[in-house]
């Protein structure tokens, strides 16, 4: 069959434009390196989630290669050697997923970084091609749709909205909460009431968040989540229009006079080989893999990878930069009946230092230890550098556990994006299906680690004010995996961008690439509700550019 459009993809930048062109009757057809797992096949199983690779490709089949800078030299490193993946979620809905759906809209500045703070040496800031403006529908849309509950707070950096509230109403909330109000009113700071995508009531089939306190790396069983499967493709799904194809694995875009004529694959349980035919093809395989599965689809106009005459994919990959925190909270602070409340959400954040006279800042987000207790415990058997067994470590397992409540901080600040820090690929090291793997080289700028360490600062003062112990923090140059933009950014000019604004190729009119891929800067917050948003809007213009 020939469809209207091939998705490669199945994630947040794929979903929204599946939804539009389904909901308006186009075929379309959506190629999914994993499988679909559905509300009732998730489970909190520990080992089987964090541990194993039962939701990412095996790492001795399918790896990347990471270029880390040692002494002075690029060293590169297969991920199976290191057990560190930069694979994430590969299964229908891709690593929305898994998220903690913490949903920050990006600023009217985040658009214009260079115009508004100037270049900084060794980094490639640019202002995106559209405003913020242009965006805010689209972020409305995601509310509504996708659903996200909170209550708007005020503060000074706080973005436009055409709407007055959220459209669902705040989760509830953990006694913490009210001591971090509290104490940010004592310091003069704005406690921001923290946007999830997660449902605080029901919506059409998706039940309301049954509060489990296990989100971050874990499926939803409700359907709470604002996951791309649950809440945008399962519904695309009943319109009749929406072909999933999961287990294949995308090999190669091939093309023909500048437009690409079909999608090949492999289907990862029988290693066969497939071909998909379409008028038109969106790449939405998260930002590594898409500027991997670019650059390998080579051809006779494209010798360098498709849609990269201008040496452009793969360039200006983006993270984010930050760090984590924490402090730990006993019964001389808080009752621990109240305290060991199991489930209920913190939400809440800090956006004061969004924006500073003298730099770009960013957001603070304040959470509990993850519920993983096994991870937990194992954090526990060292003390002062040496290993603790049987009754001490009982014991010193057993206070933590029933004695003690860890809160930590996340920081999220820009990642700059520089030449040191991009997707290529070496013929020397390919998977199981001879394709050459995705090699990323990680060069952070030395500005991300000072706003970093800025805004941990602030985050310590909350948790001194709220008397916590022990309180510490860690602001590295080494991204966390799961937040990946840029590698394929969008521009007016085709010789510094390889798409257009509306996420199009330059050099080839019928491939657009509709995840992370497209961001210039990534602004301070995390991407996936920019991601979702974008993807409705050029979901809008595929529409209208196939008829």
């Amino acid at each position: 069959m020939k469809y209207d459009v091939c998705i490669v993809g199945t994630g947040a930048g794929a979903s929204g434009v599946a939804y539009t062109l389904a909901k308006a009757g186009k075929k379309v057809v959506m190629l999914e390196r994993g499988g679909f797992y559905k509300e009732e096949d998730f489970s909190k199983d520990e080992i089987a989630y964090t541990k194993r690779d039962i939701i990412t490709p095996n790492l001795k089949e399918c790896y990347h290669t990471i270029e880390d800078l040692e002494d002075g030299e690029w060293v590169k490193t297969p991920t199976y050697v290191t057990e560190s993946s930069f694979f994430n979620g590969s299964v229908v809905g891709g690593s929305s997923n898994f998220m903690s759906g913490y949903f920050h809209r990006m600023k009217p500045n985040d658009f214009r970084l260079k115009s508004t703070y100037g270049e900084i040496k060794g980094a490639n800031i640019v202002d995106w091609v559209i405003d913020y403006s242009e965006l805010e529908p689209y972020y409305e849309k995601v509310e509504r749709l996708v659903g996200i509950s909170g209550e708007v707070t005020p503060y000074q950096h706080h973005e436009p909205r055409s709407t007055k509230d959220f459209p669902y109403l705040p989760l509830e909330e953990h006694p913490i909460s009210k001591l971090i109000d509290s104490s940010c009113k004592k310091l003069n700071f704005t406690a921001y009431k923290t946007p999830r995508a997660i449902l605080s009531e029901s919506k059409e089939k998706r039940n309301t968040c049954y509060y489990s306190n296990y989100c971050g790396s874990y499926g939803c069983s409700s359907g709470a989540k604002g996951s791309a499967r649950a809440a945008l493709l399962q519904p695309a799904l009943q319109t009749g229009n929406l072909t999933l194809i999961t287990k294949a694995f995308v090999k190669k875009l091939n093309e023909k006079n500048a437009q690409v004529t079909e999608a090949l694959y492999v289907d990862t349980q029988t290693k066969k080989e497939h071909k998909v035919k379409a008028k038109l093809f969106v790449v939405a395989g998260q930002a590594v893999e898409s500027s991997r599965l670019l650059l390998n689809s080579k051809s006779k106009n494209f010798p360098n990878g498709l849609a990269n005459n201008s040496a452009q994919v793969g360039k200006n990959l983006l993270f984010s930069a930050g760090g984590v925190g924490s402090g730990e909270f006993d019964s001389s602070i808080m009752p621990l009946e109240k305290l060991q409340t199991e489930g209920l959400f913190v939400n809440r954040s800090l956006c004061d230092w969004y924006f500073t006279d003298e730099m770009k800042g960013g957001v603070i987000d304040f959470l509990f230890e993850h519920a993983n207790p096994i991870t937990k415990a194992n954090k526990l058997k060292r003390q002062n550098g040496k290993l603790i067994w049987g009754k001490e470590l009982q014991e010193k397992i057993f206070h933590k556990f029933t004695q003690t409540k860890q809160l930590n901080f996340e920081i999220f600040n820009d990642w700059l994006p520089t030449d040191n820090c991009f997707v290529s690929v070496d013929e020397k090291y390919k998977d199981i299906y001879g394709v050459p793997v995705a090699n990323i080289r990680i060069g952070s700028h030395p500005h991300d680690l000072k706003v970093g360490r800025f805004l941990a600062q602030k985050a310590e003062m909350v948790m001194k004010q709220m008397g916590a112990k022990d309180i510490r923090s860690s602001i590295s140059s080494y991204p966390p995996a799961n937040l990946q933009a840029g590698g394929c950014r969008f521009g007016d000019d085709p010789k510094s961008s390889v798409l257009n604004r509306y996420c199009q190729a330059h050099e080839v009119k019928n491939l657009f690439v509709t995840d992370g891929s497209f961001i210039p800067t990534g602004g301070s917050v995390p991407y996936t509700w920019t991601i979702y948003a974008n993807s409705f809007r050029v979901g809008e213009y595929i529409l209208k550019y196939l008829s």
